[in-house]
């Protein structure tokens, strides 16, 4: 599913997107540390979406929750546990990978909690204007896109729950990816690609209109 119309947090998004692009081919920023904020970006996205569970818990307090067949009603505060443990995984599976496929675990003697623990020692500045862009971006799309239309009073918690999952599947094949241009020292062009691909999946693809199919298919199959 395409989107045909763009928001406006869909320009901040492209815009936050393109930043690094700027910043690796005419600021000289670091691919290394260009690369180290887009595996950062999927906590920042996790964040946010705990705090739009939170948001939808504090005024509607339960939701419909679907499984093997069955939906049961549960607490916000359940899907929100749920979400932290499984999200939580992922992105300590992403952080791993990334660790190792970047080259700063070997070349540093970091391990995997070090790094998770001591993360902003090892960001330049160009870096922190990334995550300042993705903050503002993420901030922005809360507030219009969450708040302002009052999406919380309407929109399911399993389908606000797994919006990020599509961007950790692109991310942590990137990571892969990436891992090889960034041997080969080609990280710049990797950069650029990686901004390209993103771009397309995050602001063209409707996981709102995938989400919510997959959420009525199974409600179909509870009455069958």
């Amino acid at each position: 599913m395409i989107k045909k119309k763009l928001s406006r947090p869909d320009y901040l998004i492209i815009a936050a997107n393109l930043l690094p692009v700027l910043g690796v081919f005419v600021w000289d920023w670091s691919p290394v540390e260009v690369f180290m904020v887009y595996a950062l970006e999927t906590i920042i996205i996790g964040f946010f979406t705990l705090l739009k569970m939170g948001i939808v818990t504090a005024v509607r307090k339960t939701d419909d929750w679907h499984n093997a067949g069955k939906t049961t009603r549960q607490s916000g505060l359940f899907f929100m546990l749920f979400f932290v443990v499984h999200y939580g995984m992922f992105v300590a599976i992403q952080t791993g990978l990334f660790v190792q496929a970047s080259g700063i675990g070997s070349k540093n003697n970091i391990g995997f909690f070090d790094f998770f623990i001591h993360w902003p020692r090892y960001l330049g500045p160009g870096a922190w204007y990334m995550i300042t862009g993705f903050l503002i971006s993420y901030g922005f799309g809360l507030i219009w896109n969450f708040l302002r239309t009052k999406q919380y009073k309407t929109i399911p918690m399993m389908i606000l729950m797994f919006q990020p999952y599509g961007r950790i599947f692109i991310q942590q094949v990137t990571v892969i990816l990436g891992s090889m241009f960034l041997s080969f020292g080609a990280g710049k062009i990797f950069i650029l690609i990686f901004a390209i691909v993103k771009i397309f999946f995050e602001v063209f693809i409707n996981y709102n209109g995938i989400l919510n199919k997959a959420v009525d298919d199974m409600k179909k199959n509870e009455k069958m």
